[in-house]
């Protein structure tokens, strides 16, 4: 008797040794500066950032989807699992291949007396892979920030999340930026620099 329940607990470890990894946290490294959204989309608004090669924990991501679900430096939110690294079997794949997956409902916006569901952005195009490492400018002048701040342009939203050196599609129209080397547009709810000859990010104006 006491040999089949020693069997039984041995058997019972061993599957929760195996079901561990998918069911906890995990720790992700981001691959470059990245947006934490308030849920998993570009269209919803950002509160915080992962700098370059911070680490994030990560629960669980959409299924079928790279928005994951994040928390770092106190901030609790989603951030685009695609810039961010985990660990599994010895090799650094997408962290969104190493946790759970999780489901979203969109929260629910009260107008007056009647609720009704957040409705997402239109979505047009993908980014345009980053060719070689992000441009690395120096901060831009108080003036610039002010004029692109002061002076908004139609937003955009484009499939995945905006990060330095990576190209908008060439339908995005671009604004010039008076006597400034870069244009800007504002994408996926952020304002952005962009140099005009390449069409790829060279900033992003975070809150």
């Amino acid at each position: 008797m006491q040999r089949k329940t020693a069997t039984f607990l041995a058997a019972i470890a061993a599957l929760a040794a195996v079901a561990l990894p998918a069911s906890a946290a995990t720790l992700a490294t981001a691959t470059t500066s990245l947006n934490i959204r308030t849920g998993p989309g570009p269209e919803y608004p950002v509160i915080g950032a992962i700098p370059d090669k911070g680490q994030a924990t990560v629960t669980g991501c959409i299924a079928g989807s790279l928005w994951c679900q994040v928390s770092y430096n106190g901030k609790q939110g989603w951030a685009y699992s695609q810039y961010m690294m985990g660990m599994a079997g010895g090799q650094s794949v997408v962290v969104s291949q190493t946790v759970p997956a999780l489901s979203f409902e969109p929260p629910p916006a009260t107008v007056g007396s009647t609720t009704t569901v957040v409705t997402t952005r239109t979505i047009q195009g993908e980014f345009v892979a980053p060719a070689g490492a992000p441009l690395a400018i120096a901060p831009p002048p108080p003036t610039v920030q002010a004029y692109v701040t002061q002076n908004p342009v139609t937003p955009v939203y484009i499939n995945g999340e905006v990060v330095e050196g990576a190209g908008l599609p060439q339908d995005v129209v671009l604004t010039p930026v008076p006597n400034y080397e870069y244009n800007y547009a504002y994408v996926n709810g952020v304002p952005v620099l962009v140099e005009p000859g390449t069409r790829r990010v060279t900033y992003i104006y975070r809150e």
